[in-house]
């Protein structure tokens, strides 16, 4: 379900919940990360990671400055290179996870449908298969005989 905000412009649930999320992510971020003072200089892209829309981009910087304020003291200067190249190729992931159309209605897309390999009876042996065809047969006579 839109809501209708003030404008007339709608907005999704996805894209609600997504800026919530900054909001929140902007809020445990200290201010010295935000202001610049100790944040890590954005570095150019690498030919090799994929290019990004802008707000996409901002999400990145977003999540590795988040990171570097919760952990940045235990990251040396090469694996900081490689959390931001990750932020990087995880952000095109989510793109295409987020433009997927989802209505309330909708079912979970996978049933979680557990496996449960039970042991099987051994197949009977002719002899064994014999003997009960003959047992119950006897029954079925007996059975017989008492009721006339």
């Amino acid at each position: 379900m839109n809501q209708k905000k003030s404008t007339g412009r709608t907005i999704s649930r996805r894209e609600f919940a997504l800026r919530a999320a900054m909001a929140s992510a902007t809020t445990l971020v200290p201010t010295s990360v935000l202001t610049g003072a100790e944040a890590v200089p954005a570095q150019a892209p690498s030919a090799d990671l994929p290019k990004l829309l802008p707000q996409s981009q901002a999400e990145v910087d977003a999540r590795y400055q988040a990171i570097l304020a919760q952990y940045g003291s235990r990251f040396s200067d090469t694996q900081k290179t490689d959390l931001r190249r990750l932020c990087h190729t995880a952000q095109p992931g989510l793109d295409k996870l987020r433009a997927y159309a989802v209505q309330n209605g909708d079912g979970s897309a996978l049933y979680l449908k557990p496996f449960i390999e039970r042991e099987k009876k051994p197949a009977a042996t002719p002899a064994a298969a014999a003997k009960s065809n003959s047992a119950s047969k006897r029954r079925k006579t007996e059975g017989a005989d008492h009721a006339s």
